[in-house]
């Protein structure tokens, strides 16, 4: 019997779509130079598609292929590692240094995490699997009674501005396409640490090896569920409703001017729990907790978000401008796109969490507001496409004064939307058509819009700021050349996307702490350092690493 050895990985491996294994077999031989023999089995680690030519869709693959013995190091020899061929990488997670044995027993106190998106889910389950006990508080409810109140809110409009698509667990990803996948440079493979993780709490295994992996909202409830359990079971707890009203913070003896030190917090209940490790995950629309911060002293500064409208089309007409005749074949699933224009003024305006065969959703967290966002299921098998189509905007230039002045636009804009959909939350919309046309629309074509609780038809002209509307305007026809029918007269265009990442950024220094409030790690999208499901979860990762390595004096 052949003994077996470590793994090559075999980068870009390219067969046509409708290849066959035993196609991908002799690929795997082709490549290697070796005999049928030799190769003694095979796993797929990733697998994306190029579908530059509609005509010529090719797979693109990452095989990790274990050989007979002796086989590999003699591949080597002869083929020093290159791009194309190279021992498999471990990217099992490993913690930068051992298991906390050595971290302090009883009268340490247990690190708190506010917020459980997933930054704070990430964070708090690193910092539970390390033995640290943590105490997470969520001003939102569980996910199933969040969903409920969500759904609530959709189909009758009551809003519950503590636990809706904004607040509550699983934080915003929850409805939403969820994606996982990012731009975050992850020479560690914390990003394969959060997919493992989801795995093991049920999400589909295919993540682990699609170039786009997604969940869907109905998946991600119960993967939320079931890691909250494995918390708890690590010692965790989870505090739902409990809003935080104070962060304690302290000056330190012996520190530079404006430094501080956090002590605790104290909830909307009058409770006071006392910590010096506080993870500061609160997502990108906890805006009275900015303001708190501010008052408390952090240092908070502003930063660029965007701000648009959500585009509709149907998906048949996105999936046959991306894949032409491949349309509909399984491995391609609903299309998607990304696509970016750089305006005659200097504005950037772009694609943004697009969802195919998807939804637009009412995302607001504030009564009289207006916010749209998209959500996709697993099937991704809706009748029409959505994303974002976003207007960037920058502090100096469109929101100047304190800190806040971005969180003051975003008000604005959602309370004119909801003036402009006629006051009961639905959402003002237009026939794109119509829009770049500067006419009013009055009916609808053959795009239904999908935005519950509804749409008011009118002219969106008047629901951003003239900039932004120029800009979108140039924008469409040029996106149109990119994918045909994206200029279509029918396609819906909803308002208004503003909640694309926080108008805010808490910074923190090298060690992960606010750089004026030591003990205090400022985490996730809220604080400016992520931007989706996978790079929020990698920076809870990074986040309970440095309380652990504060903890041990490194």
């Amino acid at each position: 019997m052949l003994k077996c050895v470590t793994m090559l990985r075999l980068n870009e491996l390219k067969l046509p779509l409708n290849h066959s294994s035993a196609d991908l077999r002799q690929a795997i031989l082709d490549r290697l130079g070796i005999e049928s023999t030799e190769l003694v089995d095979y796993t797929i680690y990733k697998r994306s598609y190029d579908a530059r030519k509609k005509t010529d869709i090719l797979l693109i693959y990452q095989i990790d292929a274990q050989l007979s013995e002796g086989v590999e190091a003699t591949l080597l020899a002869a083929n020093p590692p290159s791009s194309l061929i190279q021992p498999t990488p471990d990217t099992r997670y490993q913690f930068v240094r051992q298991a906390p044995a050595a971290f302090p027993a009883a009268e340490q106190q247990r690190p708190i995490v506010i917020g459980f998106g997933p930054c704070g889910l990430l964070a708090a389950l690193l910092l539970a699997q390390m033995g640290l006990k943590p105490i997470v508080l969520e001003r939102g409810q569980d996910v199933r009674q969040r969903t409920r109140a969500t759904w609530g809110f959709w189909r009758k409009g009551q809003l519950n501005t503590e636990s809706n698509v904004q607040f509550g667990e699983g934080g915003a990803g929850t409805f939403s396409d969820g994606k996982l996948y990012s731009q975050v440079k992850d020479r560690r493979h914390l990003g394969r640490k959060v997919l493992v993780e989801f795995v093991e709490a049920g999400a589909p295994a295919e993540i682990l090896m699609v170039s786009k992996p997604h969940i869907g909202t109905f998946k991600l409830v119960t993967m939320v569920e079931h890691m909250r359990a494995k918390i708890i079971a690590l010692g965790g707890e989870i505090r739902f409703e409990q809003k935080v009203d104070v962060i304690h913070r302290t000056p330190s003896a012996n520190d530079d001017e404006g430094m501080g030190q956090v002590t605790g917090v104290t909830l909307a209940s009058g409770e006071t729990l006392h910590s010096r490790h506080i993870v500061l995950a609160i997502g990108h629309s906890a805006r009275d907790t900015f303001a708190m911060l501010l008052d408390q002293g952090v240092y908070v500064e502003p930063k660029p978000f965007s701000i648009g409208f959500r585009i509709e089309h149907p998906q048949s007409v996105i999936d046959q401008a991306r894949f032409g005749e491949f349309a509909g074949h399984p491995i391609l699933g609903a299309a998607d796109y990304k696509l970016v224009h750089h305006g005659s003024d200097g504005r950037s305006v772009y694609s943004f969490c697009m969802c195919p065969g998807g939804t637009v959703v009412a995302a607001t967290s504030e009564a009289g507001h207006v916010v749209t966002n998209g959500m996709s299921q697993y099937s991704r098998n809706e009748r029409n496409a959505n994303s974002a189509i976003v207007v960037g905007i920058d502090p100096a230039r469109d929101y100047p004064g304190d800190p806040l002045a971005g969180i003051e636009l975003q008000r604005r804009l959602e309370v004119l939307a909801y003036e402009l959909g006629g006051q009961d939350y639905s959402a003002p919309a237009q026939l794109v058509g119509d829009f770049l046309a500067n006419e009013p629309s009055t009916s609808l074509g053959s795009v239904t819009p999908s935005y519950k609780p509804g749409v008011m038809l009118g002219d969106l002209s008047k629901a951003l700021p003239d900039f932004a509307i120029k800009a979108i305007r140039e924008a469409i026809p040029v996106f149109d050349r990119q994918i045909k029918g994206f200029a279509m007269h029918d396609a819906i265009l909803t308002g208004v996307e503003t909640r694309t990442s926080a108008p805010i950024c808490i910074r923190r220094d090298k060690d992960c702490q606010s750089i004026n409030t030591r003990g205090l790690y400022p985490a996730g999208e809220g604080a400016g350092y992520a931007g989706g499901i996978l790079s929020a979860g990698i920076d809870g990762i990074k986040i309970a690493e440095a309380i652990a390595l504060d903890l041990l004096g490194s």
